[in-house]
């Protein structure tokens, strides 16, 4: 009977011993996972946001999908500008005055922009990788999700705006691992160093807004793979 109550009792030694060890092992696994799939994701949204940048620098506007954007950053190109400061008289209020240019008459200034030479936007953003063709993806292993994108306009005070938003939810992102009281925490996190929300994103379709809503920790760390 002592033999039946030490066995016992060393089982549940390791019961209780493994609920301790699982308790604190399972949110800092459940973390860590959480961080890294949050930066591959940022980081294709930091890709997607640079290329509707872009898109809008060039067209006036942002892309509303992302077969057009993709497109466009294949065939678009920047050009490269210089600009110089110049003057040059005046003659009409010259004229009127009863003036000479060259001996103190007015003059405009003026600055004149000069085009260098164009170049390739993908060359500009991408170099040699091909990352814009795989940006929308999820870059997790045995998730076939894609960031959700929009694009717009958007009212302020009497003026339309063009707006983009790209966005996933957290759920999506985390939800096969399986931890749902870990996740539903997530979902309510309002920590500085967390990402608030139900969702990581990037622009607006509501505010005039291209910034991402993820801490700057995301942003100092190791960039691209």
């Amino acid at each position: 009977m002592k033999i039946v109550i030490q066995i016992v009792l060393w089982a549940l030694i390791v019961f209780l011993g493994y609920q301790l060890w699982s308790s604190i092992s399972e949110p800092e696994k459940f973390n860590n996972t959480k961080v890294e799939r949050y930066q591959k994701v940022i980081n294709n949204l930091k890709d997607i946001r640079a290329s509707q940048l872009a898109h809008q620098e060039i067209t006036g506007s942002f892309a509303g999908t992302y077969d057009s954007l993709t497109r466009f950053i294949d065939t678009a190109q920047f050009a490269i500008t210089a600009r110089r400061d110049t003057s040059y008289a005046d003659e009409k209020k010259n004229r009127a005055y009863g003036l000479d240019a060259k001996t103190g008459g007015y003059y405009t200034e003026a600055t004149i922009i000069d085009t260098l030479r164009f170049e390739s936007v993908k060359d500009s953003l991408f170099k040699n990788t091909n990352r814009h063709k795989t940006m929308m993806n999820v870059p997790v292993e045995g998730l076939n999700k894609k960031i959700k994108m929009q694009a717009g306009q958007v009212e302020k005070n009497g003026t339309m705006y063009a707006v983009f938003e790209a966005k996933i939810s957290k759920q999506e992102l985390l939800e096969d691992l399986g931890k749902k009281d870990l996740l539903m925490q997530e979902l309510q996190v309002v920590s500085v160093e967390g990402i608030k929300g139900t969702e990581i994103r990037v622009g607006s379709m509501t505010d005039v807004n291209t910034s991402g809503n993820w801490p700057k920790l995301y942003d100092t760390a190791k960039d691209k793979q």
